[in-house]
């Protein structure tokens, strides 16, 4: 775009430009947590006055640009002369909240040629986040534009000087000659040498396994297994920190309150994922040591509900705590929002939306298994497509796993098929959760949780609505392991105590369905798996790379939001071990599922078929026909999925006119040999990996990689309060067996069955802590950017790609409007089931809160 471009700038002649920053203070996301930060002034310092901004005039920082088409004797772009900022503009229409903007003139002389980058320092003790800088009236060539987004320390901190590039795109091998050294040793820095703690100003991408999420220094409980890094426990890698190892475990990392972020990880948004991340953090270390106190210091109140009214008092009149504990709460500021009160110490949640319309409608045999569709869940169950159903795992270690489910159990409610006949037409399917904790269910049965492996069996009717025929419960063998599983065939009943033992039945299907939700379909399968992306993309792929510029949004605060997670949420103590079942083995469980995780299988399409809820058909879009016509999560994915991968290929196509010209781009093959290699380096060896020789190959990966970002993480995340907030419909322990008749326990199920449904499912003071927990995840954040937007609508100069990106919105726009029209269906049932909750998770946009909708960008929460 610069060749050929000589002699349009006079001697002597000055660059306008504009630089946009935030100060610190704006920020700092420590005053995010505390009383007397930014939230807690509410947000009084945006309001701030010129002078408190005069820090920044002076010589406080300099800007340096760089040529991109003249180069010094070395070959590398030339330098103009260093420049401060000037006086403070003080209204621009395009200012965003807490945005200052500043003036600076450069001086550039004609032989200098066209700016294509930039060299910052800051003189200051304090760090500032520079947003972008514009330089405009450039001779015959109009504006030039840098998007920055990134944290500014002292000029002392970094051995090289802080470089920013204009939002041109090129190849490696079209980069213009003057800027290649400065690319590359851009990438050099941000690859950092592997060694050493790292610091808070760095921005090191770096890979480690996971063995910062036990404390072996403070026992033999408290240890965890590392994951990654080996054939017993493979796992994605996860951002090195370099913090000394522990005392008793040298394989172990210790732990702090602080865990490094390369710094432009930790965007601080005002109000975004950072406000809402760190209430997590807050929940940990506040809410549940104030809770603990209620219900196990001061014994308060029994740690048990009486009745499912109670529990719907929970939204309704709230619950009653001592005087002073909502006091160690409410006045943290980045939980005002989360924890609401009457003023009469009274901790009150939000109605979730199961609830809104209907109360009961959680319990039918309807909702149970539409939610399997429609659910924050929808994404595990199969077609039955052999019967009995058989175990996977070893039977020389495990014996026979064989379901036990028998023809009996089912052909009296076919439709008068046979068996062989329903499997045949497709309208059998099962929910399975045997294997994936079948190996733990001893331990996890031998603590104060209770719980069963879970085969369900559902059968699709003439309504096109499931209708589930029989849950299998399985423990394993008094005996020994080698002798297989106990299991027990439960049926639906409507009235009596088998009702009551049928809803027994389903919560503990639910129970193993809300643990494999969290720690495999959204921690494993979104969060975990994308942070390898996020770390390869910026060691290997320059800002100027076209593949950065596709996938860089959606990797928005994915690497904030996990490394939250292992500070507060999947670590030893942390809320997950806390709240759900698998407790202490939760992250290795999930490490066990991660053996089968193929990365080709994770675009829709492949997924569908894999669990054979679809066929194969050419014909059909997406080249995939559902088995279940009416299967919300998969026919709005279908059309996001295609949305997305024809924006892809719209995009990829600008850039590679060619498979060659792919093969020979040495930064995208760096980067995939890296994330292959070493970000997923336990399953190198796979066959299945795409070998990036073929413009379809990175078309195929970068679809995947937004899906899994974006949509899918929407699917299994937005809707976690609006089902789970009722943990009578989403209850997330179990904490006693089936009764047997004769026994207390089962008396008590025949007086009082709603008693006993509580003391079998989650505590109160458990569910407490989910709830906080999953209100915040649920929720949307004022500044949450979603499919089909960026923060910068300067984010490229090439105007084709502009073009392609909005085309890609707008069709996002006519889908959603689409997907609204198909929930005024009444005959699609499974869009609204008893509980009449249309099913909106798929729809791109949102406003913000707990809507149940919307798919932002990224994983940021």
């Amino acid at each position: 775009m610069f060749s050929g471009v000589t002699g349009i700038l006079n001697r002597g002649h000055k660059i306008k430009g504009t630089v946009v920053l935030m100060r610190k203070n704006v920020l700092d996301i420590n005053n995010l947590t505390s009383v007397g930060g930014v939230i807690g002034q509410g947000f009084d310092v945006i309001g701030s006055t010129v002078d408190n901004l005069t820090a920044f005039l002076g010589r406080s920082v300099s800007l340096q640009l760089i040529s991109a088409t003249k180069p010094d004797a070395s070959g590398k772009g030339k330098l103009g002369k260093a420049t401060y900022l000037e006086g403070i503009i003080t209204s621009l229409p395009t200012l965003g909240a807490g945005q200052s903007a500043f003036k600076i003139h450069f001086e550039w002389d004609e032989d200098m040629g066209i700016p294509g980058a930039f060299y910052i320092k800051n003189f200051m003790q304090t760090e500032f986040f520079l947003v972008s800088l514009t330089l405009d009236d450039i001779p015959n060539h109009g504006s030039i534009y840098f998007v920055c987004n990134s944290w500014i320390y002292n000029a002392k901190h970094h051995k090289i000087d802080r470089i920013f590039f204009a939002n041109q795109t090129y190849l490696p091998s079209e980069t213009p000659a003057p800027l290649v050294y400065y690319r590359e040793e851009e990438l050099n820095n941000l690859r950092g040498d592997g060694t050493g703690k790292r610091k808070e100003w760095e921005r090191i991408y770096d890979y480690d396994v996971y063995n910062d999420l036990g404390n072996p220094d403070s026992g033999e409980n408290h240890a965890r297994p590392i994951l990654g890094g080996s054939e017993t426990y493979p796992y994605p890698r996860r951002g090195r920190t370099g913090r000394k190892p522990t005392r008793k475990d040298p394989n172990s990392e210790s732990r702090s309150d602080y865990v490094y972020l390369p710094r432009d990880e930790a965007f601080g948004h005002l109000k975004s994922s950072d406000f809402l991340t760190y209430g997590l953090k807050a929940v940990s270390q506040n809410v549940v040591p104030a809770l603990e106190s209620v219900f196990f210091d001061l014994n308060f109140t029994p740690n048990e509900f009486d009745s499912f009214d109670e529990v719907h008092g929970l939204f309704e009149g709230g619950i009653k705590l001592p005087t002073n504990i909502l006091s160690q709460i409410s006045p943290l500021p980045v939980l005002k929002e989360i924890f609401r009160t009457d003023g009469e110490q009274t901790l009150k949640y939000p109605p979730p939306k199961v609830i809104q319309v209907s109360r009961s409608g959680w319990m039918t045999d309807e909702e149970f298994a539409r939610e399997m569709l429609a659910g924050v869940n929808p994404n595990v169950i199969c077609r039955l497509q052999e019967f009995p159903p058989r175990s996977n795992l070893d039977s020389r270690v495990y014996g026979d796993h064989t379901s036990k489910i028998t023809k009996e159990h089912l052909e009296p409610n076919l439709e008068g098929l046979t068996v062989e006949e329903a499997i045949q037409n497709k309208k059998l399917f099962l929910l399975d959760h045997h294997d994936s904790i079948m190996p733990y269910l001893r331990r996890i049965n031998s603590t104060s949780t209770k719980a069963y492996a879970t085969r369900t069996i559902l059968f699709l009717n003439k309504n096109q609505v499931l209708k589930p025929l029989a849950i299998e419960l399985s423990l394993p063998h008094p005996q020994g392991d080698e002798h297989g599983a106990v299991s027990y065939v439960y049926q639906p009943a409507l009235e009596g105590v088998e009702s009551s033992i049928w809803l027994l039945a389903k919560a503990y299907v639910i129970v193993n369905d809300s643990c494999y939700h969290q720690l495999v379909s959204h921690w494993l399968n979104t969060h975990a798996v994308v942070e390898p992306f996020v770390i390869a993309t910026n060691r290997h792929l320059s800002y100027l790379h076209p593949i950065y510029k596709l996938l860089y949004p959606h990797y928005r605060d994915t690497m904030n939001i996990n490394s939250l997670a292992r500070l507060s949420l999947v670590n030893d103590g942390g809320i997950i071990e806390k709240t759900f079942l698998w407790g202490r083995y939760s992250m290795e469980m999930s490490s066990k599922v991660y053996k089968n995780w193929v990365f080709t299988e994770q675009a829709l399409p492949a997924d569908l078929i894999k669990r054979g809820m679809a066929i194969k058909d050419p014909s059909s879009p997406c080249g995939v026909k559902l088995v279940i016509e009416d299967y919300p999560y998969a026919v709005d994915g279908l059309e996001i999925w295609a949305i997305i991968k024809t924006w892809v290929q719209d995009y990829v196509s600008l850039y590679y006119t060619t498979d060659e010209k792919l093969r020979q781009d040495s930064e995208l093959q760096a980067w995939w040999k890296e994330l292959v290699e070493v970000g997923h380096g336990d399953k190198k060896n796979e066959p299945w990996w795409p070998k990036m020789q073929t413009r379809e190959d990175l078309i195929e990966v970068c679809s995947i990689v937004i899906w899994t970002a974006s949509a899918l993480h929407a699917a299994v995340n937005f809707g976690q309060y609006s089902y789970g907030g009722l943990i009578l419909n989403r209850p997330t322990l179990s904490r006693r067996l089936m009764p047997e008749k004769g026994s207390a326990e089962f008396d008590e199920l025949v007086k009082s069955p709603q008693k006993a449904y509580l003391k079998t499912i989650t505590p109160k003071f458990q569910t407490l802590i989910d709830l906080s927990v999953i209100e915040i995840l649920s929720r949307h954040a004022s500044d949450e950017l979603y499919l089909g937007e960026r923060d910068n609508p300067n984010w490229t100069s090439d105007l084709r790609a502009l073009e392609a990106f909005k085309k890609f919105g707008n069709k996002l726009a006519e889908i959603e409007k689409k997907l609204t029209q198909r929930n005024n269906d009444e005959k699609l049932r499974n869009r609204h089931g008893p509980v009449e909750m249309p099913y909106t998770l798929l729809y791109p946009s949102s406003k913000e809160g707990l809507t149940f909708r919307g798919i932002p960008n990224s994983i940021s929460i």
